[in-house]
């Protein structure tokens, strides 16, 4: 007998991206590009933690383990004839909706539900909704409680439910230390996750209540009126709930709207899988909406212009290709001449349509830009590059919930007459500590022994030091002052900074370089520094000639490799991008897939995912030596990687110049 096919909270938060995922999901023939390792993303993001942190604020509760609806739907029935009790993963089922909630305490006839989430939440100033509406951050989460609420309540009229949003509280402060090292996390030997305690978890010894409480009724009972559930909408909250589920139960097919959200689409094959025969969700949407033939799929999508956020209102127009733009379409609605030097984000987006109708492979390359540029650097040169996370539950007292964790960089020299060397590196795997103090020290030990630019690659790394000089600023570290000055010479203040200033050796932005002063067709409109190297080295014969040779690790110094020759061509021709020469961090899982879990500020960078994954395992999951060292050989080499792509980048451009003049 087939599992009966009930519209979950996770079909439902699927349904609302797009309503035709909800036909492809599940089924074989439709690949799913997303992450299938939820072990991974759920333990970067501190969901596993927080998860757990959320049962132990209710403990004594009966943990539903049972995954098949009729015996997890039987128990919960049986728990919920008790006068009083507290449920984790509580399953409902009303109709053919279904769902299994985080925590449930049931006191008589009344219910709290708590919908347990590892998002921060400062309770002193933030707000669910705003003068508009829901808080859009915020619209996934409280609809998915929502749905909740309403299968409980239809489900169990009986009982009277009360709805909370349980979120971590980045305005609390730890009152213990070791937090986070009391939930270890490790897979048993079905592949399901499984935590285990490391010391007292009771509520008394947890301290400071770290989760906060956001009651949803008002929200939900907003959202069950007969009310449009969007403004222009046909149907209110309880009715698309209903055309979704009888939908999916029949199997029918929703189509969604074409958006800018389709170039995300998780269903489309990788070559391999379409030789083999997968259907392509993806592909099939643009054949049924927009008519699309075969070679219309070769053509320059607008999907795939660089920082174009009017996406969605030109393909609802008709308009699928960047052959149909112009450059009026791409300036704002009052555009303003460009007086910074290089490429404006319009002349940036133009040159990629222009050189994709063209087809022509020749790079964009500001010899005058760069020359100006370059005459203000001071040598030897400095390439750093960091890798931070955020965890969820703090590592010591004092510190709170989401608060940026810097545990590893990586330093490149490079020396006036042409000299490389990769000089310093430095990675945390100690369990249970907060590194962020200890980093500084190293790096500052890096990089103070002479003046030098030092290059970082987009705005994260000031950003980071900054966010790591307030930490030390209210610290009781013995030398906070004089870091917090240092700090201070290598960067420039932001908008959440206490004080301004701008640093005398103020850090130069290679990513801003990139963007400014170099293009390159192959790239596909991407300026990661992962799109960004191959190309470089494909248009450099000077690089591909040099690291061709087994120098790198020889005559060239490095800390994580010995002989290493960079450039392997591919059966075209083409240079083998150097980070897929790298052994995965994560054996099976491609990295692009974890990095596009990490974006930057403006949505552009998506590079430092695997680290991310890899740092959280390291600290909170149980795994064999062995295992550990690998990983940690993993993170050094792909760090160095970074941090030289850089320097090879600045080669190319170095020698371009000076076989134009200087």
């Amino acid at each position: 007998m087939s599992n009966p096919r009930y519209l979950t909270k996770s079909r439902f938060k699927m349904a609302l991206e797009c309503p035709t995922k909800l036909f492809y999901t599940g089924k074989k023939e439709y690949p799913d590009q997303k992450l299938t390792d939820t072990f991974l993303a759920a333990l970067a993001e501190g969901g596993y933690q927080v998860g757990e942190l959320a049962k132990c604020y209710f403990p004594g509760g009966v943990d539903i383990k049972e995954l098949d609806y009729e015996t997890s739907l039987a128990k919960t029935n049986d728990l919920l004839k008790l006068e009083n009790v507290i449920i984790y993963e509580g399953a409902f089922q009303f109709e053919n909706l279904f769902i299994r909630s985080d925590v449930l305490v049931k006191k008589g006839d009344r219910v709290e539900l708590y919908e347990v989430k590892a998002k921060s939440y400062d309770s002193t100033t933030d707000s669910l909704t705003n003068s508009k509406g829901i808080v859009a951050k915020w619209k996934p989460y409280v609809y998915d409680v929502a749905f909740q609420k309403y299968v409980i309540q239809n489900s169990r009229p009986d009982l009277k439910i009360t709805a909370y949003l349980m979120l971590a509280d980045k305005s609390k402060v730890a009152s213990i230390d070791g937090l986070n090292q009391l939930f270890r996390i490790t897979e048993d030997d079905r592949n399901r996750t499984v935590i285990e305690y490391n010391g007292d978890v009771s509520p008394a010894a947890l301290g400071e209540r770290m989760l906060c409480t956001v009651n949803v009724d008002d929200i939900c009972d907003s959202l069950y009126s007969d009310l449009p559930f969007e403004a222009g909408d046909t149907k209110t909250f309880r009715q698309w709930i209903h055309f979704y589920a009888d939908h999916y139960q029949n199997d029918q097919l929703l189509q969604g709207a074409l958006l800018g959200r389709c170039g995300k689409c998780e269903f489309k094959t990788t070559p391999e899988q379409a030789l083999q025969g997968a259907l392509n969700g993806y592909k099939e949407c643009w054949e049924r909406s927009a008519g699309f033939a075969a070679a219309d799929f070769e053509r320059p999508h607008i999907l795939d212009l660089w920082y174009f956020l009017k996406k969605d209102t030109y393909i609802q127009n008709g308009k699928y290709f960047m052959s149909e733009l112009t450059r009026a379409d791409l300036e704002a609605a009052k555009p303003k001449p460009n007086l910074d030097p290089g490429l404006s984000r319009v002349d940036r987006q133009w040159m990629q349509i222009e050189k994709s109708a063209e087809n022509v492979p020749e790079i964009h390359f500001d010899h005058s830009g760069l020359r100006d540029v370059f005459a203000g650097l001071t040598y030897p040169l400095h390439f750093i590059d960091f890798e931070t996370t955020a965890v969820a539950i703090p590592f010591n007292k004092g510190r709170r919930p989401y608060e940026q964790v810097a545990f590893q960089f990586s330093h490149h020299v490079l020396y006036e007459d042409g000299r490389i060397a990769h000089e310093h590196e430095w990675l945390n795997s100690q369990r249970g500590i907060f590194p962020n103090f200890e980093f500084i020290r190293q790096l500052k030990a890096a990089l103070e022994s002479d003046e030098g630019s030092i290059f970082r690659y987009s705005n994260h790394e000031n950003n980071i030091l900054t966010k790591i000089y307030e930490q030390l600023r209210v610290s009781g570290e013995p030398d906070r002052a004089e870091l917090c000055e240092w700090i201070q010479t290598i960067t420039h203040s932001t908008s959440n900074s206490t004080s301004s200033w701008k640093g005398s050796r103020d850090m130069v932005d290679l990513w801003d370089w990139v963007k400014k002063y170099y293009f390159a067709a192959e790239c596909k409109g991407s300026n990661s520094i992962k799109a960004i190297l191959p190309a470089v080295l494909n248009n450099s014969d000077y690089l591909k000639a040099k690291y061709g040779q087994p120098i790198y690790g020889s005559s060239i110094p490095s800390i994580n490799f010995n002989d290493q020759v960079w450039i392997k061509l591919d059966d075209k021709g083409k240079v083998v991008n150097p980070y897929k020469q790298l052994e995965p961090v994560f054996e099976g899982i491609d990295e692009d897939l974890l990095d596009e879990l990490v974006l930057d500020e403006a949505a552009e960078i998506s590079d430092g995912g695997a680290a991310m994954m890899a740092y959280a395992r390291m600290q909170f999951s149980s795994m064999s030596v062995t295992e550990e060292q690998r990983i940690r050989k993993a993170l050094l080499r792909y760090c160095e990687l970074d941090t030289l792509a850089m320097v090879m980048i600045f080669e190319d451009w170095r020698d371009r110049l000076s076989r134009h003049g200087g």
